[in-house]
């Protein structure tokens, strides 16, 4: 029986996507939680830093110094507005581009505002042997090569179609590929990586809280051209 009045509100995410974006959230602030103290994750950022990989493996240098460009934000955000626009294009939908803007923005505003608050300097740049090198002016946590690299891709996957699942396997072998190429190269912390790949999941996880704004945009931008192409 039906109470007159009542108001049923309807999650927009299914519960298996919700406890999925609560898990990643509780992974990132565990992450950053984790660095904060200065716990043994710090110490093993330390150590994978002064083992200095890159010097280890010094034959490796020249293809990673290339691959590592796939995860950087103005390339791929470039390579993957121009995907979404051909195929908006040819599937005559304004969807493509505009998720893809959509998920470029939820990232560099995400992002960007944690790289401020936590100011943290990279292992290159470290001053104090053992610490967590925070509020130094630093940019480095989390990884935005590696938090890029998981959007980026994982948005192409997400507008894949029928393509969706090898989209997804594609995307996850490049976001692993970007965040450890750059704690092999010294430019992040193991940790900076860990807080990118939690922080790239969330903003894919939540690209579907977008999608009555981006169809409703769609939907004005469409009808207007429209109206503008009959009035000629």
């Amino acid at each position: 029986m039906r109470v007159p009045g009542r108001i049923r509100i309807r999650c927009p995410l299914s519960r298996g996507h919700a406890i999925a974006f609560l898990v990643a959230a509780a992974c990132y602030a565990a992450v950053l939680a984790a660095v904060s103290s200065g716990s043994q994750l710090v110490r093993f950022d330390w150590q994978v830093a002064l083992f200095k990989p890159y010097k280890q493996w010094p034959q490796l240098r020249p293809v990673l110094d290339a691959f590592v460009i796939t995860g950087q934000r103005g390339p791929t955000a470039l390579a993957a507005l121009a995907w979404a626009v051909w195929r908006g294009r040819r599937t005559g939908s304004l969807r493509p581009p505009l998720v893809v803007g959509v998920a470029l923005l939820l990232l560099n505003v995400s992002v960007g505002a944690v790289k401020i608050l936590t100011g943290r300097l990279g292992p290159h740049e470290a001053r104090i042997p053992g610490t967590a090198e925070l509020f130094h002016g630093g940019m480095v946590f989390p990884s935005g090569h590696t938090a890029n690299a998981v959007v980026v891709w994982g948005t192409l996957a997400y507008l894949a179609g029928h393509h969706r699942r090898t989209g997804a396997a594609a995307a996850c072998v490049m976001a692993l590929g970007v965040g450890l190429t750059t704690v092999y190269l010294g430019t992040h912390w193991v940790s900076d990586v860990l807080g990118g790949w939690a922080a790239g999941v969330l903003v894919l996880l939540a690209l579907p809280l977008f999608e009555p704004l981006i169809a409703t945009v769609s939907a004005y931008v469409s009808a207007h051209v429209a109206g503008y192409s009959m009035g000629r």
